[in-house]
C-alpha cells in the first residue's frame, strides 16, 4: 500500500489504585481511545510497550491487551524509569502501520496525565 509507514502513537493514564483491577481497566481505557482516535485497525498494530511507575505492580498491563482479543500482537511490560514524576502512571509506545503523518497522529493523555505533555493536550477538553 503506497504511503504505509509504521509510526508511534502514546498515550498515558493516571491509575486509580495498585490493583490487578484498576490497571486493566485504565488499560483498557487507553488503549481503545488510542486506536479509536487514530483509525486503528488491531491488524495494523506493530507492537506496544507498556511502562509502568514502580508502584504500579499488582499486574501486567498486556494483560489488558489480550483481554480485548489482541492474541497475535506483541506486547512488552516495563518498569517506568524512577524519575521525580507522577504516582501511579501507565504509559503506552504503540507502533502501527498507517499513512497518517507524523503530525495527524493522535497522542492520547488521559486524565492527570495531560500535564505531562502540555504540548500535545493544550487544545484538547480536559477528561
Amino acid at each position: 500500500m503506497p504511503g504505509l509507514r509504521v509510526r508511534g502513537i502514546r498515550g498515558a493514564v493516571s491509575v486509580a489504585a495498585n490493583t490487578p483491577e484498576a490497571i486493566w481497566e485504565a488499560t483498557s481505557r487507553l488503549l481503545l481511545r488510542m486506536i479509536e482516535e487514530n483509525h486503528v485497525e488491531v491488524e495494523d498494530i506493530v507492537s506496544i510497550i507498556f511502562s509502568a511507575t514502580k508502584d504500579l505492580n499488582a499486574a501486567f498491563p498486556a494483560r489488558a491487551a489480550r483481554e480485548l482479543g489482541w492474541r497475535h500482537v506483541p506486547l512488552l511490560d516495563v518498569q517506568q524509569f524512577e524519575a521525580p514524576d507522577m504516582e501511579r502512571v501507565l504509559r503506552i509506545l504503540m507502533h502501527v502501520n498507517t499513512t497518517l503523518d507524523q503530525q495527524q497522529i493522535r497522542h492520547i493523555y488521559l486524565g492527570e496525565t495531560q500535564q505531562l505533555r502540555p504540548d500535545l493536550t493544550a487544545s484538547r477538553p480536559k477528561e
